[in-house]
């Protein structure tokens, strides 16, 4: 479970999240994302959509079918969220938000 998830609960979107701040700069799959995650594809297709919409996840389409994410790093919001989410890993284990 990550530190997102504890906190925020056990949602598909904070798990999707969770995923793409850990791959930060680089591009995947929803395919990839919904494996790693455990979530099903069309799950992931659901969570991500909010997150593109509000610019905090970029979406690159490589062809007609195949779509690829990545967290927008230029973008206000998800600088905070990224902050956020360095500054919550960085805590000692003592300072941790536990179950």
């Amino acid at each position: 479970m990550g530190n997102l998830e504890k906190i925020f609960g056990n949602s598909a979107q904070t798990i999707v999240l969770e995923n793409l701040l850990e791959k930060r700069g680089e591009f995947t799959y929803l395919s990839g994302i919904a494996e790693e995650t455990g979530l099903s594809h069309s799950s992931v297709a659901r969570v991500i959509e909010p997150l593109v919409k509000n610019d905090i996840v970029t979406e690159k389409r490589l062809g007609k079918q195949i779509r690829t994410f990545a967290m927008n790093e230029k973008n206000s919001m998800a600088k905070l969220i990224i902050k956020f989410y360095d500054e919550l890993a960085s805590l000692p284990d003592g300072n941790k938000f536990s179950e």
